[in-house]
């Protein structure tokens, strides 16, 4: 039982595309076509079709407090955007709690696709030992529902997140400032290129810095800039295909004194003595929303320099 804890070959699909006269689209619009022609949400009078990822998005074993995120992380239009699909392998980089697992892996289980979850070192810190620990108990130990996860680790000192060239897509989510704090974002972003084969996605969302303010090189704020981010990409050898503004949030201003852990979920509330304390209310933080987020996808070139 789950615990609540929490912290297509690309030749099949130029085939479709040119039935459906698209291949001289640009990159944005045969992606969206290929989403359309391997659409994997349906729904009924009587719901979602099991197996589709609406069905995975409205499980029952995903908890009231997951739920009530959507509103914020758009699981659905997020993970179209990027373009998974259900018979794809999917490595989920440094996966914390298991929110995004909970809809990725049943829904590949279900579609015959499988997930890799490269996970923290539990070795570097009693926090990461705990959060793979409770991952094992909430899903590797489930496989009637969640499949076969494969458990492997993504850290600075790992070999590899996955085998290379094993994966359909590579995803991340709110992880790239964790890296640069811990100084090896460059090695994650070439450990995510490896593990992918020519032509596949990687997918990246993240607290977003705006343009106009100062890139700390460690993200204290966990905030980054969106250009940095295509930096870190395109040296690792992706292509930056296409931005979404699916997670965007216009009332964050990215500037809170605690950084982004004062707004929902965690509200973290200054102490005394610490910026922001003096005034502090957190129903001002709580009214914005979770962060300003960009979402991004790059894609492996088929053909390697």
């Amino acid at each position: 039982m789950r615990m609540t804890w929490r912290g297509s070959t690309p030749l099949v699909l130029a085939a479709a595309l040119a039935a459906l006269g698209l291949a001289a689209c640009s990159p944005s619009e045969r992606a969206d076509a290929a989403s359309g022609v391997e659409a994997s949400a349906a729904t009924t009078e009587a719901g979602p079709v099991v197996g589709s990822l609406d069905w995975a998005i409205a499980g029952d074993w995903r908890t009231d407090a997951e739920r009530a995120r959507d509103v914020f992380r758009h699981p659905k239009e997020t993970l179209e955007f990027f373009g998974v699909k259900p018979t794809d392998v999917v490595v989920e980089l440094q996966p914390g709690g298991g929110w995004y697992t909970a809809i990725l892996a049943p829904w590949l289980k279900a579609g015959g696709g499988r997930l890799i979850a490269a996970h923290f070192d539990p070795s570097t810190s009693e926090y990461a030992r705990a959060n793979v620990e409770a991952f094992k108990a909430a899903f590797i130990d489930d496989p009637d529902r969640y499949g076969a996860i494969e458990l492997t680790v993504a850290s600075a000192t790992a070999p590899g997140v996955a085998p290379d060239g094993a994966a359909d897509a590579v995803l991340t989510f709110r992880s790239v400032h964790n890296w640069m704090r811990g100084g090896f974002a460059d090695k994650m972003f070439e450990d995510a290129f490896r593990a992918l084969k020519p032509g596949g996605v990687f997918g990246v969302v993240e607290h977003r810095l705006p343009s106009s303010a100062e890139q700390d090189p460690a993200a204290t704020s966990g905030y980054v800039q969106q250009a940095y981010v295509v930096q870190l990409a395109e040296a690792a050898g992706f292509v930056f295909e296409e931005a979404s503004e699916i997670n965007a949030n216009l009332k964050d201003t990215a500037d809170h004194p605690l950084g982004v852990w004062m707004l929902p979920p965690n509200l973290r509330r200054p102490e005394p003595g610490q910026p922001g304390a003096e005034g502090y209310d957190p129903a001002t933080y709580q009214a914005i929303g979770e962060s300003d987020r960009m979402t991004l996808r790059f894609r492996k070139p088929l053909i390697q320099p």
